[in-house]
């Protein structure tokens, strides 16, 4: 191994593209439910790759949106899952939740590509459950069924 080698690492981020896709079905899909969303995808090392905000969606959930894309990625669990972690732990409970940027409720997933987490897309501005839909919608888009993006739980 040459020094470069032993000094840096390779990490993988979602594509422009992919994150386009990604954003533009989580709207498609509260259209469909009648809602109106903020969708952000963040690549793997959090930064923003894209964003969608649809006209009368709450601009509040901006930063919610972008927060919770942030968190998945950083964590590369959904953001409902961290509830299942504080069972039981008040200081982790506090401490995590005192943390700017780190959103603790649903809406959030991370973005893996075979199996290798490429970032997250966050979904704000609905019902709990309807951002996590639009949410799953991104994931959908960016492979077929039967390819390998998952979350991981």
């Amino acid at each position: 191994m040459n020094n470069n080698q032993a000094n840096s690492v390779a990490q993988a981020v979602i594509g422009c593209d992919a994150a386009a896709r990604a954003t533009a079905a989580a709207v498609a899909a509260a259209r469909e439910m009648g809602v109106r969303i903020n969708v952000a995808v963040c690549d793997s090392a959090g930064h923003l790759a894209a964003f969608l905000r649809m006209p009368g969606a709450f601009v509040q959930s901006i930063d919610i949106a972008i927060d919770k894309a942030y968190t998945a990625a950083g964590f590369g669990f959904p953001t409902a899952d961290w509830m299942k972690l504080f069972d039981g732990n008040e200081g982790l409970k506090l401490g995590i939740s005192a943390r700017p940027r780190i959103v603790v409720f649903g809406g959030g997933l991370p973005i893996r590509i075979d199996g290798q987490l490429v970032g997250g897309v966050g979904v704000s501005g609905a019902s709990e459950s309807q951002d996590e839909a639009c949410a799953r919608a991104a994931l959908a888009a960016l492979v077929p069924a039967d390819d390998h993006v998952q979350e991981q739980s």
